[in-house]
């Protein structure tokens, strides 16, 4: 199929087209959303309720999180020293993962809800191509987006993350308790296929085909593998890269280190029903990740990565100092669902601040998807480390001294973001 059929209308758009960027990039990432509202919210609430041990269900679907972690290492480097091919030099890595996606979820219906083990290895398996997916949607937003644009791009792919995994959790936590988990399967293998469509159907250059695996040209000349991680050790050496990884880090290990604390206290302390929790939760990542979002990418396009990220860090930091004075007077019974909402609302918009600010520090480089996965890596470590330390805390340290703790590392984030050239469009 060749990049111009005969027939003008039957052309297939190219990234080169802002509406076919935002379209395309929203659903790339409705899907993934859609997978993970599945496996991680509706599955996982359908098998603790048939009887599964919590820790049995955590372990086999803990699994399913470990390519994201080594997606730096896997994929990375593939994706960056890639050949171009006709049709396009990041596309065919997001098609082949796509394929794969859908193989693993068709095979999946074969499986009963009581193959635990089996079904944490397909989703496993579905992480590696899934991974794969992120990381050429990543490269493909550094090569085609224009700096102008990476506010809104980086609000499409969390408003598409977001509605996604709300979505899916909600309908099918319905259909697996109504209909089962075959029936289910096969509606997330049709919901995953539409949502993949604009990927399939786009171009990723104007002069590209639609489906030519074909290289184009001679053979690249490729840096060798291990001189391309020296290059890229080298860059992350660096002062201003540390301090971003450290800014990564830091931000999602102080969330991590709040959320489970609240949320135990709440459900073991307050007596909360936990599906209200959920719902109570997902309500709020839903509003802020759509509407919330788009507004912070609109801002950050329009005023720089760095006033927005500044102001919500700011605003962040007061939120939870707002928290803990309420938690401190003794408020938390009936203030609770204002304190989910100032910790959850404005903190989740940081990513869609940060994130064209870490494009920008990546892009150009020869290992540019490597680098940036490094620092998408960060934040889920971060995430991890300040999960598991709040595990040890929380029985030791008050409620309102986590807030407080929270609340001074974003006003840190808030000084470092301000200085210099850290957030500047390269480095």
């Amino acid at each position: 199929m060749s990049a111009r059929s005969r027939g003008g209308w039957l052309e297939a758009p190219s990234l080169s087209g802002r509406r076919a960027r935002y379209g395309v990039f929203f659903a790339t990432y409705l899907y993934q959303g859609l997978i993970a509202g599945f496996s991680l919210t509706a599955l996982a609430n359908h098998l603790a309720a048939r009887g599964v041990p919590a820790s049995e269900v955590g372990f086999h679907f803990a699994l399913a999180g470990l390519p994201w972690t080594l997606q730096p290492i896997l994929w990375g480097p593939l994706v960056d020293r890639s050949a171009h091919l006709r049709m396009g030099r990041r596309r065919p890595f997001a098609v082949a993962a796509i394929l794969g996606c859908h193989a693993v979820v068709a095979l999946m219906l074969l499986l009963d809800a009581e193959q635990i083990g089996l079904l944490g290895l397909a989703f496993l398996v579905h992480s590696l191509f899934a991974s794969l997916l992120d990381t050429a949607c990543d490269r493909m937003i550094m090569d085609h987006v224009p700096a102008a644009e990476l506010g809104r791009v980086s609000a499409c792919t969390r408003a598409g993350f977001v509605a996604g995994t709300s979505l899916s959790a909600a309908v099918f936590g319905w259909t697996l308790a109504a209909y089962g988990l075959a029936a289910s399967l096969a509606g997330l293998l049709a919901c995953g296929i539409l949502a993949s469509l604009p990927m399939l159907l786009v171009r990723e250059a104007p002069g590209d085909a639609l489906v030519d695996f074909g290289r184009r040209g001679p053979p690249p000349r490729r840096v060798p593998f291990p001189r391309f991680l020296r290059r890229l050790g080298l860059a992350l050496r660096r002062k201003r890269a540390l301090q971003l990884l450290a800014l990564c880090f830091g931000l999602d290990g102080a969330l991590g280190l709040f959320e489970l604390p609240f949320s135990i206290d709440l459900l073991q302390g307050r007596g909360w029903d936990p599906a209200a929790l959920s719902r109570l939760q997902a309500g709020l990542a839903f509003v802020s990740g759509t509407a919330g979002a788009f507004a912070i990418g609109l801002w950050s396009d329009r005023a720089g990565p760095v006033r927005p990220l500044r102001l919500l860090l700011l605003a962040s930091a007061a939120t939870f100092v707002l928290a803990g004075i309420l938690i401190a007077a003794g408020l938390l019974g009936s203030a609770a669902p204002l304190i989910l909402a100032l910790t959850n609302a404005l903190p989740g918009l940081l990513i869609v601040a940060l994130m064209p600010a870490l494009l920008q520090a990546s892009r150009g480089r020869a290992g540019a998807a490597t680098q940036f996965e490094v620092y998408m890596a960060a934040m889920n470590l971060g995430s991890v480390t300040g999960t598991v330390l709040a595990g040890w805390l929380a029985p030791v340290m008050p409620l309102a001294v986590l807030s407080a703790a929270v609340a001074a590392v974003f006003l840190g984030a808030f000084l470092l973001v301000g200085r210099g050239d850290l957030l500047a469009p390269r480095g």
